[in-house]
């Protein structure tokens, strides 16, 4: 029997994406026990040292991927930015991230270099919905048809509605309001009931999202893809910030892994009894 795709799971059901950035937090959503996994921007921009403002390439971005796919055999949804450029550009991005194994992407309509609304006040700015619904048929016609299509919307209220259903007119399997899009649970409700397909939803970290998101409401508002974008950076930096300062400033080193995975424990999530099983039996034996 096949593995199920992206697309064919998020037909039948909820599914929860964590966002991840590299080998390592693949390999972890994986034995979490999670079905999917989403290669979040915003933690692939933090793991190289920058804000998420479109500051990275297109090759860096692939570049962590194909390092995701490779870790994990689940399947996986990556943020491709803007398409890095117009619709030209955005088909290259797209087939180019196929290649890499993602079996969804989602895009958005905001104007190149963009910037995470979540980080700053203003409006962000966006580009017009002919040269959007442009991108989007570019991408739809380079990917296959498996492949799963959002198409993410900056806009808020009845603007980002009619953008949305212009998007699903060009393409998109799904749509992905940001979380300033709506500001209730009956904007998203009406979002999904006139648009007309199903709709991903970012639980980003301390956004009233994540809070008021109940499994019973992303049913309720016809989402299907639930990305959690940021807990497992947030998670992360701060342990590895109380460590470095608490190390810093002259504890233990002793005390500080103290409070720390234990190294034997880090060894079997990693994969060593694998490879040592696979050494036993391909490799010969060493000579005394």
């Amino acid at each position: 029997m096949s593995t199920p795709t992206l697309k064919d799971l998020t037909s039948q059901q909820l599914v929860y994406a964590p966002g991840v950035w590299d080998g390592l937090t693949a390999r972890l959503a994986d034995q979490a026990g999670f079905s999917a996994l989403c290669a979040s921007g915003f933690a692939v921009s933090a793991a190289l040292g920058l804000p998420d403002a479109e500051l990275y390439t297109m090759s860096e971005n692939l570049a962590a991927v194909r390092t995701i796919t490779a870790a994990s055999s689940l399947p996986v949804v990556a943020d491709i930015d803007t398409g890095y450029g117009n619709a030209v550009n955005a088909a290259r991005t797209a087939t180019a991230f196929v290649r890499a194994g993602v079996q969804g992407m989602f895009m958005e309509d905001q104007v190149s270099p963009k910037t995470c609304p979540v980080c700053v006040g203003d409006p962000v700015e966006l580009i017009p919905v002919p040269e959007a619904t442009g991108k989007i048929r570019a991408v739809r016609d380079a990917i296959p048809d498996d492949v799963l299509l959002i198409a993410r919307t900056d806009a808020a209220g009845d603007e980002a509605i009619r953008r949305a259903q212009a998007y699903v007119g060009a393409g998109a399997d799904m749509i992905m309001p940001v979380t300033k899009t709506f500001s209730t649970v009956e904007e998203w409700q009406r979002c999904h009931s006139e648009v007309g397909v199903p709709l991903m939803a970012t639980l980003t970290a301390s956004t009233w999202t994540e809070r008021e998101f109940t499994p019973e409401v992303l049913e309720q508002i016809g989402v299907r893809l639930a990305l959690l974008p940021t807990q497992v950076l947030m998670a992360a930096t701060g342990a590895a910030q109380t460590a470095l300062r608490r190390l810093a400033a002259g504890e233990p080193a002793a005390q500080v892994s103290a409070d720390a995975l234990p190294h034997h424990e880090f060894v079997d999530v990693i994969g060593f009894a694998e490879v040592d099983a696979m050494r036993s039996e391909y490799l010969p034996e060493r000579e005394d």
